[in-house]
């Protein structure tokens, strides 16, 4: 993988490991209810709280990845050379985009043991 690919690709994991940690920071909440009107039930969905404890760590995992998300989509474009495809303007308003979509669904999953509560 060259140089140019492994820039391209970074913002791209680093969004997919925060849903994935948001994912984890809500599965408590979330999975039970996903599980449920799935029609999969049992005895077994309560043993998902366990994963409460673990919460605070999930949720700074998936800023941390938001950040460096961020970091990757606006500030590292400066340093690329022109003409490289992560230089292109019509791509970052691409990766753009796609950033904020991708951080306001994992700040939504991250909300909503706190909203599901009330």
């Amino acid at each position: 993988m060259s140089e140019a690919e492994s820039e391209v690709s970074s913002p791209k994991r680093f969004l997919l490991a925060g849903v994935a940690t948001a994912l984890a920071a809500s599965i408590c909440c979330i999975g039970p209810i996903v599980l449920l009107s799935l029609g999969i039930g049992g005895a077994w969905i309560s043993s998902l709280i366990l994963f409460e404890p673990y919460r605070p760590i999930f949720i700074g995992l998936t800023f941390l990845f938001l950040g460096l998300a961020f970091y990757r989509v606006y500030i590292a474009p400066r340093t690329y050379a022109r003409g490289s495809v992560c230089s292109d303007a019509r791509v970052l308003r691409h990766w753009r985009l796609g950033f904020w979509i991708i951080a306001i669904l994992a700040l939504g999953l991250i909300a909503v043991p706190w909203l599901a509560v009330k």
